[in-house]
């Protein structure tokens, strides 16, 4: 194994994520420390620390955690680079990235339901500034008035 390990809570410092929910993510089988030292100190390399992270932008657009390991699984046997699979058929890459595509379109759904969502919710506050700001003007008045 490469790279510098990490302990859980460095992990959960760059990931956002708390202990409970790392440790719950390897409980369900979204990601596994690299080792575990003496005393069962849990230890990530930076490829869980990014599988982490991309499990922690999908719960905003509210995937379930079957999805994210199905996400996270198919990354994970993608090149980087996005070329072919090395030694493997054409067959196997197009179904993973239209695996992929599939959850892409769906991410782009839920994030358009979502903008709808924030823009009514901003709507609502913006009301509820418009009403407040007529209550202190009407209280204002009514000050002046009795003056």
């Amino acid at each position: 194994m490469s790279g510098r390990l990490m302990q859980i809570g460095e992990v959960s410092e760059r990931t956002g994520l708390s202990l409970r929910t790392i440790r719950h993510y390897e409980e369900v089988g979204v990601v596994a420390p690299s080792e575990r030292r003496a005393g069962g100190f849990r230890l990530y390399t930076e490829v869980e620390v990014r599988r982490l992270a991309m499990a922690r932008r999908m719960r905003p657009p509210g995937f379930c955690l079957e999805d994210v390991r199905a996400v996270l699984d198919v990354l994970e046997q993608l090149p980087d680079d996005g070329g072919p699979l090395p030694e493997t058929d054409e067959q196997a890459h197009d179904e993973l990235v239209t695996r992929l595509r599939s959850y892409w379109v769906e991410a782009d759904a839920r994030c358009e339901d979502l903008r709808r969502q924030l823009a009514s919710a901003e709507n609502f506050a913006h009301s509820l500034h418009g009403y407040l700001a007529r209550l202190m003007d009407a209280d204002e008045a009514g000050r002046e008035a009795a003056r």
